[in-house]
């Protein structure tokens, strides 16, 4: 990584937005372009700017812009669709079969920058006193709202007993997410000791480490019956099968994490007998604004992700702890002064 002079972007369509970017989430994606080079299929060509979750400020706005005004702090939506084919007729924007996501190869370069420009759409302005913080953590949040959604809304009630495996931001915000909603039992994993720490003190009645415990024999030990739905946030091959065995007949597997990977599996034989139902995970889907209303409400705690910050020319000091879990992280935010 390295510091570059580029030129400040402008505004082309009157429906364009100018953004001052204040603060850059390092989201999981964005340690897989650095470690990797790619995902999947995505791969990036250098130079390339990554990063995806921020807040900003409008700092000027096209002429048919109506949403937003100069000065506005805003919650960004990494997301442009396209609005016109199938997908987003059906209410799928999120796989829209011509959208552009920041820092993503091939659609767009991303938000770890001084300024960028995004359609008004993908601009929501934060009326509420919430911190560029609690702003940058709405994308992945928003992401966990989504998911807990996508476990169909007949699961979301105080009797739901859920597990999420994987207590990173995504897991956690799947956490709050389902907590939110009224879910009571909350079992979480982690391999790292000091975030299933985290999650029980934020929400899980229960945590564990898989590389300590046999975690299908302890939950089911408290929940015989198997689990409702199971958030597999780990993008990890045991863990993968972990959720199919915690799982009741009829249960959800949501998968959630992006594995590094091209390939994983599952044992069809108990998927059949079972009848489980796999929900594949792409983003979040109009969920931005629910995700900023309940952080502004209070009714979604977030702060407790935020535990490292670094300046814009420490990025790369901030990218290798996310990349091996340094000093305690969850989620490192870059301030751009």
């Amino acid at each position: 990584m390295k510091l570059a002079e580029i030129a400040t972007p402008k505004i082309v369509k009157d429906t364009d937005v100018l953004l001052k970017i204040e603060m850059v989430g390092i989201c999981g994606s964005d340690v897989h372009y650095y470690e990797m080079g790619k995902i999947g299929s995505q791969v990036v060509q250098y130079p390339y700017i990554v990063g995806h979750e921020c807040a900003a400020t409008v700092a000027e706005v096209g002429k048919k812009v109506k949403r937003v005004k100069p000065g506005d702090t805003v919650a960004v939506d990494p997301a442009a669709a396209c609005h016109k084919c199938d997908q987003c007729k059906m209410g799928r924007e999120n796989t829209c079969r011509h959208l552009t996501f920041l820092g993503t190869p091939g659609q767009g370069e991303g938000c770890l920058c001084e300024y960028i420009v995004m359609p008004q759409e993908c601009c929501f302005p934060v009326t509420s006193k919430l911190s560029f913080e609690q702003v940058t953590i709405c994308e992945p949040f928003a992401i966990g709202v989504y998911s807990v959604k996508q476990s169909t809304p007949a699961f979301l009630t105080k009797n739901t007993k859920i597990a999420i495996l994987g207590s990173g931001p995504i897991g956690l915000s799947c956490m709050v997410a389902a907590k939110a909603e009224g879910v009571k039992a909350i079992y979480m994993t982690d391999k790292l000791d000091y975030r299933v720490e985290i999650a029980k003190k934020n929400g899980a009645v229960w945590g564990g480490n898989p590389d300590k415990q046999n975690i299908v024999k302890e939950i089911l030990g408290k929940e015989p019956l198997g689990l409702d739905a199971v958030f597999e946030c780990a993008g990890d091959q045991t863990a993968l099968t972990e959720a199919v065995g915690l799982l009741r007949p009829g249960g959800y597997l949501i998968s959630v994490g992006i594995p590094r990977e091209d390939k994983v599996w599952y044992c069809i034989d108990d998927l059949r007998r079972k009848e489980i139902t796999i929900v594949n995970i792409r983003r979040q889907n109009e969920c931005e604004q629910e995700a900023i209303d309940l952080v502004a409400s209070g009714k979604a705690k977030v702060d407790f992700m935020a535990t490292h910050k670094f300046k814009l020319e420490q990025t790369q000091e901030g990218f290798e702890t996310v990349a091996h879990y340094r000093d305690g992280v969850i989620k490192a935010i870059i301030t751009i002064d």
